[in-house]
């Protein structure tokens, strides 16, 4: 009856609009009455979730976005991709994915990401002859790559969830992110083809690739930095966010000369909202899922899943579906946190690597931003684009079958998320 009631409060929350994490943190309040928990365990939740080192990572790596998003660096790194792959059919598209998989290593978020990218991309394609549909769809389904590839804010969450390195996962999402966004170039370029597309610049000589890297170099260090410090020992997580926060301090403020002293105030006070929102969330997430372990919800979960199969990969089906549902009406970082405790015992119950779940959980919800009502990268590449969702929506449906394509691929392919561990 309890959990019956939380459920019920914070579906009826969410229709009438209210902000996930107060939509959460109300149905806790309702749990603890339902269930005759004492009003402390609230603020001690509240508190304690907060108490962990790995979190210290969240408002460090949403920084170092803020400050890559308001530098040059996403224009230099547009340089770099076209060089690359401009010479390709509907070439311009191409470079939006490769830009925006170079640009999700420097910012951990999707919506940024579309900002970042598609603020540039999306008028350029325009310019060129592009339908604004085709070319907003491409944006904003490369802005999911934000959050694929590490570092990203939703792979920390993640792991402080469920227990498992924080380290290793960014590891583990280098391939599968780089595996989405070639399918969502090979996406790209199918529609190109068929709608008479052509290449945006003739093949660059080496020479220009060589000039366009070298431009692009302070840009490309950062995945450096982070991810050969996390791998070769030599920093946490943690402390890699701190490096990548005054690397990109340092290269935007002296090197480039990209941002000034009033930037950085907006810098500071975006970063300290967002933050603030997340940790709120995580507050109030984690509340809830221990209420919902008082009641052995999560034992009851894998009762009921391994009831219906006990075959690894017909359960992987499932989730999956279920994360693509709930991902249409919840926040990412909500969905990660209720949810996770609740599968994690039933992948371990069926020799699933958590590390392995983990990625499929993040791409999984990852394209719940493209899936309305709650699909963010909607809304940005509207707003953007200056085109109805509704439109919108129809455009991004071949992207949207070929993530959900690649998210099968690499569910029942383990080793493309665990080959670099």
């Amino acid at each position: 009856m309890t959990i019956a009631l939380i459920f019920i409060t914070l579906f009826l929350l969410l229709i009438l609009g209210v902000p996930i994490g107060a939509a959460i943190g109300l149905s806790v309040i309702v749990g603890m009455f339902a269930g005759d928990i004492q009003s402390i365990f609230l603020v001690q939740k509240l508190v304690t979730s907060l108490d962990s080192f790995p979190l210290l990572a969240v408002p460090f790596f949403v920084m170092a976005g803020e400050l890559m998003q308001k530098g040059s660096m996403a224009e230099r790194l547009l340089a770099l991709s076209r060089s690359l792959v401009g010479h390709i059919t509907g070439g311009t598209a191409h470079i939006s994915v490769l830009t925006s998989l170079f640009f999700g290593a420097l910012s951990g978020s999707s919506p940024a990401t579309v900002a970042a990218v598609g603020g540039i991309m999306v008028p350029k394609m325009k310019e060129e002859g592009y339908d604004v549909g085709y070319a907003t769809a491409v944006n904003t389904s490369a802005g999911c790559l934000g959050v694929m590839i590490p570092p990203s804010v939703p792979l920390i969450i993640y792991g402080t969830t469920a227990g498992v390195s924080v380290g290793d996962l960014f590891i583990a999402g280098i391939l599968p992110g780089i595996f989405v966004g070639f399918s969502l170039m090979v996406c790209a370029y199918i529609i190109a083809k068929r709608r008479g597309y052509t290449a945006t610049a003739p093949r660059s000589s080496p020479r220009e690739i060589g000039s366009a890297f070298l431009g692009s170099i302070h840009a490309l260090m950062v995945p450096v930095i982070v991810l050969g410090g996390i791998y070769g020992g030599i920093m946490t997580p943690t402390e890699a966010g701190v490096s990548a926060v005054a690397y990109a301090l340092v290269v935007e403020t002296v090197v480039l000369r990209q941002i000034g002293l009033r930037d950085i105030w907006d810098i500071l006070k975006s970063t300290v909202l967002t933050t603030a929102s997340i940790f709120f969330l995580v507050a109030t997430a984690t509340a809830l899922g221990q209420i919902l372990l008082f009641n052995n919800v999560p034992d009851q979960m894998v009762d009921f899943m391994t009831a219906i199969s006990d075959n690894k990969y017909v359960l992987l089906v499932l989730i999956i579906v279920l994360l693509l549902v709930v991902g249409t009406f919840m926040d990412a970082l909500a969905n990660i946190l209720i949810l996770t405790p609740l599968l994690l015992p039933v992948v371990r119950e069926v020799g699933i690597d958590p590390i392995h779940f983990g990625i499929v959980m993040i791409v999984a919800i990852a394209i719940g931003f493209l899936t309305p009502p709650v699909g963010v990268n909607l809304f940005v590449g509207c707003s953007i684009g200056k085109i109805s969702i509704e439109r919108l929506s129809i455009a991004v449906l071949p992207f949207l079958a070929s993530m959900i394509l690649a998210l099968l691929v690499l569910a029942f392919v383990p080793q493309i998320s665990l080959l670099l561990l």
